[in-house]
């Protein structure tokens, strides 16, 4: 594995990959590197001819009272781990070379980004969209890889690529989760022991609205009704907790097709989302 650290350097070492035709996948990461992101490699790895990852904690996405001077960072740890996953190339700019002095545009995806985590953290999506484009533009990647955990963040993208005709295919791959349910987040290590079992509740509380739509249940707000019991019987207050549709993330009354389940709350000085998709049942029986 060839680690780099400016733009320059990057693309002289992706040329003979150009040159030879050969499939290029890119794994965006902010680093402090988890099963979720080894997820994502071994499925670029398994399709693609050389591996890209970065790691850049992008200041860009994080607010002024975020946690981004704190935010878990260990290059030589999350270099080890690329390096077994088979990464070819590990780019780690600083921030100075992805915003030089002068740096004065923005990226902007209107509609899907103004809602949920776009409501709770303003400009958050347009850093991301800024940093997700010009990585794709530096690494010009076959595929992307990307993770459901991060439901809005992909559809995001997604809109992004589609809108700026990039020749970019941008795959989801599936929430990776601990053994109780806890979605993998590199902020899961703010959690003391008390609040990391407060926090599975997240994930039992986005089952229970499951269980109840592929059972049966089509009013949305019953669902998240039983969802929000699941949250406050572990002290729990979600900062949102909607039932969407899962490509335009507008709210969903009554469930007639599969809908995306999507929370935010905070667990101590941690703050975690998690998601799932839900499908309705065919005449009152679960789907398999």
């Amino acid at each position: 594995m060839r680690t780099v650290r400016t733009i320059a350097e990057l693309r002289r070492a992706l040329a003979p990959a150009r040159d030879a035709r050969l499939r290029v996948g890119l794994v965006p990461t902010m680093g402090a590197l988890h099963d979720g992101h080894l997820s994502l490699l071994g499925a670029a790895r398994a399709e693609c001819d050389l591996l890209v990852m970065s790691v850049f904690v992008n200041p860009l996405q994080f607010g002024p009272s975020e946690d981004l001077a704190a935010y878990p960072r260990d290059e030589a740890r999350d270099a080890a781990l690329a390096q077994e996953a088979g990464v070819d190339l590990l780019f780690t700019p600083a921030a100075e070379e992805i915003y030089p002095p002068g740096f004065a545009t923005s990226v902007v995806v209107r509609g899907v980004s103004e809602r949920l985590e776009g409501e709770q953290r303003p400009g958050h999506f347009e850093g991301v969209a800024t940093v997700v484009a010009k990585l794709l533009n530096i690494v010009a990647p076959e595929v992307a890889y990307f993770g459901q955990k991060d439901a809005q963040q992909a559809i995001v993208i997604k809109r992004l690529v589609a809108d700026l005709d990039m020749p970019v295919r941008i795959e989801v791959c599936p929430t990776v989760r601990e053994h109780d349910g806890l979605a993998q987040s590199s902020r899961n290590a703010y959690l003391s022991a008390e609040e990391r079992a407060r926090a599975t509740s997240i994930s039992r509380a986005l089952e229970r609205a499951a269980q109840l739509i592929a059972r049966g249940e089509r009013d949305s707000r019953t669902a998240v009704a039983a969802a929000r019991g699941e949250l406050a019987a572990h002290d729990l207050e979600p900062e949102y907790l909607e039932i969407v549709d899962p490509d335009t993330l507008v709210p969903v009354k009554r469930v007639e097709r599969p809908v995306l389940v999507a929370l935010a709350a905070r667990v101590g000085r941690a703050r975690l989302i998690d998601n799932v998709i839900a499908t309705p049942s065919t005449n009152g029986v679960e789907p398999s």
